[in-house]
């Protein structure tokens, strides 16, 4: 299958492909995948993310899944790529990783069926969906500052075509171990349904990604953390967590919080052994 990635060489911004262990640009220059300085494999205008669909997940919070699917905006400039740092600001503590598939548009789609989907898909890269849950208590359920924050949309390393998505498997490891082991069948919602069902009112343009949701297990990380998220056939992206360099500021806008809430949904299934309610939906 081949596999794209946008890379930094020699001070701008290049698409090369893989051939084993080196990536070519177009004009035929060489460096090797270790080498190399990423990018995340695609510009999009947007990135919209599916709220639930791993089954596995909705069954750890004890939830009835809705009918049909529902999905909030990430914001371009919380983008990241493979080795980026994914930043935790200062003053906060509930940052959740969220492996995931990431779904590339290729052609621009509006007002299909999920049976013609797959012909606007140019392809398909690897995501952790980063969760600042100490401000899930702000901006009335949009998730504006949890899913948006800078660094938080880490994709990559590349971008992989001809990718069929069914029956693969998701695997996110925090230093080394693994926390997270899931598979694409687990979905309600296949990748052709997600794309199908926004374009219904929202044109989808080439680059725009949709994130496609995350299995059970997503739980807080710390910075020194190594965080990856591999996926079978799409490759492995890598991320460590730093704190960031300032505090977020006191004398504006809400600040973050440790209710209820964000407390049971940073620690998942685990609430029910440290006396915290199931989360509010």
């Amino acid at each position: 299958m081949p596999e794209y990635r946008r890379i930094l060489l020699d001070g701008a911004a290049v698409q090369a492909v893989r051939d084993g262990d080196e990536l070519i640009a177009g004009d035929g220059r060489r460096v090797s995948v270790e080498d190399a300085h990423h990018l995340p494999p695609v510009t999009p205008s947007k990135v919209i993310a599916v709220h639930l669909n791993h089954r596995s997940r909705v069954e750890e919070f004890q939830l009835d899944l809705p009918d049909t699917p529902t999905y909030f905006h990430k914001p371009t400039s919380a983008l990241n790529s493979h080795r980026g740092a994914v930043v935790r600001p200062e003053g906060c503590t509930w940052l959740n990783y969220e492996g995931e598939v990431a779904i590339v548009i290729g052609k621009t789609a509006r007002n299909i069926a999920p049976a013609q989907a797959g012909d606007h898909i140019a392809g398909y890269t690897v995501a952790n969906d980063y969760g600042l849950h100490d401000f899930r208590d702000t901006d009335a359920g949009s998730m504006l500052r949890v899913k948006g924050s800078d660094t938080l949309c880490p994709l990559g390393p590349g971008l992989v075509t001809d990718w069929d998505f069914h029956g693969k498997r998701l695997r996110t490891r925090v230093n080394g171990q693994v926390v997270q082991d899931g598979s694409t069948d687990e979905m309600t919602w296949d990748m052709h349904y997600l794309v199908a069902d926004i374009a219904r009112t929202i044109t989808l343009y080439p680059g725009d990604v949709l994130l496609s949701g995350t299995p059970a297990n997503s739980r807080p990380v710390r910075p020194g953390d190594v965080v990856e998220v591999e996926v079978e056939g799409l490759g492995c992206l890598t991320n460590h967590i730093v704190t960031g360099p300032t505090a977020v500021r006191t004398d504006v806008g809400a600040q973050p919080t440790e209710s209820e809430e964000v407390l049971s949904t940073a620690l998942g299934g685990d609430w029910e052994f440290r006396g915290i309610r199931p989360p509010r939906r």
